[in-house]
């Protein structure tokens, strides 16, 4: 389990009907702007390839191949192929440009996310004035995916024990990691060292003058602030409408990254626990939050002395349980679904939780995964130095984790080892982004988030010199478009006509 990934659960899949559009190529100036900075010349064949648009084969969609350089330090040596995705504005009103929309992960793939939620769940004003755009970033889904093990490896490696109790479980988890990361050299050694969020945010630059756009309107969800933050970092001339929902911070040490997701998730653990002892028929009992607590630590315990059946030829271990848990906080809608899977686990029916990882995992009924683990791991073994060199290490960081989650404190730590044995060296190093220059820049943030806490949202909107603070004060991963008119009206009337909500409004 990576605790690091910022990445928004869907749980319903939309139908999508759309507007059908014949295909047509796209084209734009390569440089927009007279204030922002000129294209390399050598970058130049890139910025003036021609997409061709072709029909999906989804309804309403257009998708289309855009070829970047692999390495922009040497963009004659190589190519990476990056799949697109867009539906037409479908009017009434003025078309205003392209807005491009990633879910976050890293690893989520914004192509799909585009097709199965965001082309209808985004509100009629706002799509009927933009063409909605993905591409999903290198190393990701279409876009020649990180691939690390096979099915059966990556159910080995989900069930591996991270709490470890001894020198030997610490060896074995430690064992797992290095396989991990040997699958993914082994398999993807050419794209590996290329998949930084710094390289992703240029691959979007391209994609803003290849769309004929001369600002790149954005709404990034969770790992999707930092790529929008690094792109404004980037590009701050070329920003133009851009919501940051569910904010990272990048002046965070990976160290701090993770200890702040521990603290999270235990908040939105003590706010799911707060519901569940209202409840009568409450797995976790009646009395206080403290006592749910300690119920699910026991349960914890009791599956890694003996994991129970599921129905599946995995049982659910420690570590599957836990996933489980933590993939359930993402969003208030999945507490029923949770406590039904405790309600099971109790009676030694381990088949809700297991449901609930596989879900965060993304594993399908067949055995196979997608690569969201794969390359969620390679980007954030790319951006920053590891949280931990060692073991050592996380057994001395123990404590300060336990402080900041008793339930989840110690998977949590020994989850953020698993950087220390990546194949290829960090590229990029933690740092504050102003972004001088650019237009204003929406920074969301949810008070009970779990995995992007509230602070982070804080500290990037104070960091960001155009930065404006819109706070959800709720439950749940991401604001826009779960439920808040406040939220979306502030955000909807920023798309629609450039005014930013007031800095410090706050919504319920």
């Amino acid at each position: 389990m990576d605790t690091r990934r910022p990445l928004r659960i869907f749980a319903l899949a939309l139908g999508i009907a759309g507007l059908l559009v014949s295909g047509c190529s796209g084209g734009g100036s390569a440089n927009p702007s007279p204030s922002a900075p000129a294209v390399p010349a050598a970058l130049q064949p890139y910025y003036e390839q021609r997409l061709q648009w072709r029909d999906c084969g989804v309804e309403g969609f257009q998708c289309a191949t855009m070829k970047a350089p692999l390495d922009y330090a040497k963009p004659d040596g190589g190519d990476i192929d990056l799949a697109v995705s867009r539906t037409r504005a479908t009017g009434p009103g003025e078309r205003i440009g392209s807005l491009l929309v990633n879910p976050g992960g890293p690893g989520g793939s914004a192509v799909a996310y585009l097709q199965n939620f965001a082309a209808l769940g985004y509100p009629a004003p706002v799509r009927a004035r933009y063409d909605m755009v993905a591409v999903d970033p290198r190393g990701v889904a279409r876009s020649e995916p990180i691939e690390c093990l096979t099915g059966p490896q990556m159910d080995a490696y989900t069930q591996v024990d991270q709490t470890p109790d001894d020198e030997t479980e610490v060896a074995r988890l430690g064992a797992a990691y290095q396989r991990f990361a040997g699958g993914c050299e082994q398999h993807s050694a050419q794209v590996l060292p290329h998949v930084s969020t710094a390289e992703t945010a240029r691959d979007m630059d391209m994609l803003r003058a290849l769309l004929g756009d001369e600002k790149l309107h954005y709404v990034g969800a969770s790992y999707g602030t930092y790529l929008g933050a690094a792109y404004a970092e980037l590009f701050p001339a070329r920003v133009g409408r851009m919501v940051l929902d569910g904010a990272m911070d990048p002046s965070l040490s990976a160290l701090d990254v993770n200890r702040d997701q521990t603290a999270g998730f235990e908040t939105a653990f003590q706010s799911f626990a707060a519901d569940c002892v209202k409840r009568a028929d409450c797995p976790l009992g009646t009395t206080s939050t403290a006592d749910a607590a300690t119920r699910l630590k026991g349960l914890f315990a009791a599956l890694d002395a003996k994991p129970i059946p599921t129905g599946d030829t995995r049982e659910l271990t420690e570590s599957l349980a836990t996933t489980g848990v933590i993939a359930a906080m993402y969003d208030e809608s999945s507490w029923p679904q949770l406590r039904n899977a405790l309600v099971g686990a109790a009676k030694s029916d381990g088949s809700g939780l297991l449901a609930l990882s596989d879900s965060y995992y993304e594993r399908e009924p067949n055995g196979t995964y997608a690569n969201l683990m794969f390359a969620n791991a390679a980007v954030n073994c790319l951006d920053q130095p590891p949280a931990f060199a060692d073991a050592r290490a996380v057994i001395r960081a123990l404590p300060d984790f336990e402080k900041a989650s008793p339930v989840f404190g110690r998977s949590f730590a020994w989850a953020a080892l698993n950087c220390a044995h990546w194949p290829v060296r960090p590229t990029g190093t933690p740092h504050r982004i102003e972004a001088e220059g650019t237009a204003p820049i929406v920074v969301v943030g949810t008070t009970r988030d779990p995995a992007t806490p509230y602070k982070w949202a804080e500290s990037l909107a104070d960091q960001l010199s155009s930065g404006t603070l819109l706070t959800y004060q709720g439950d749940g991963h991401t604001a826009y478009g779960r439920g808040s008119d406040c939220i979306d009206t502030a955000i909807n009337t920023y798309l629609l006509d450039g005014t930013p909500p007031a800095d410090g409004k706050r919504c319920s």
